[in-house]
């Protein structure tokens, strides 16, 4: 959809975009220490080369492999920095999951699902610099969009594009 909103799947709401040509996204994988910054999406068309580039990015920094991650999931980080009127990076904790990182977490952890949308490419745990994460988490359930995990021992908020649900953990 161009301009101004964009249908994240069956059951998803629509997000409202300002009436742009361009959706950026700063990303910065803590694992790896590698930044991107990039314009996604342009004249109402997600940029193949980006989305390569954002793939790259939030691999499985355990294993290197990549997947092709969600584009409605940059969407919903874009829609996140409206309202949080932020546009600082997105410093991230996990992106692409392999299925054999994600099953090694959940034996480690109760706090990890088996059937992680990570896997799928379709979630991400992150937070912001500077940004309490409290206001994040707030931020993110006001758009009652996807689902939203809220972290604070381990300080992130996950944010994913499957049904919309809401969770804590540690």
């Amino acid at each position: 959809m161009a301009g101004g909103a964009v249908a994240l799947g069956t059951g998803f709401p629509t997000l409202a975009f300002p009436d742009v040509d361009v959706r950026r996204l700063t990303l910065a994988n803590l694992h790896t220490g590698e930044t991107l910054c990039a314009a996604y999406w342009e004249n109402g068309a997600y940029l193949p080369d980006a989305l390569s580039a954002v793939n790259h990015v939030l691999r499985d920094f355990r294993t290197g492999e990549v997947h092709d991650i969600e584009p409605t999931l940059l969407d919903l980080l874009v829609a996140l920095s409206g309202q949080t009127g932020v546009p600082a990076p997105y410093e991230v904790i996990s992106g692409y999951r392999s299925a054999a990182t994600n099953a090694m977490l959940h034996a480690e952890s109760g706090q990890v699902a088996s059937k992680s949308l990570h896997m799928e490419g379709k979630a991400i745990d992150i937070r912001v610099a500077g940004m309490d994460l409290n206001y994040l988490h707030g931020a993110a359930l006001s758009l009652d969009a996807g689902g939203i995990g809220f972290y604070p021992v381990s300080g992130f908020v996950h944010v994913d594009v499957g049904r919309v649900r809401t969770w804590s953990g540690t």
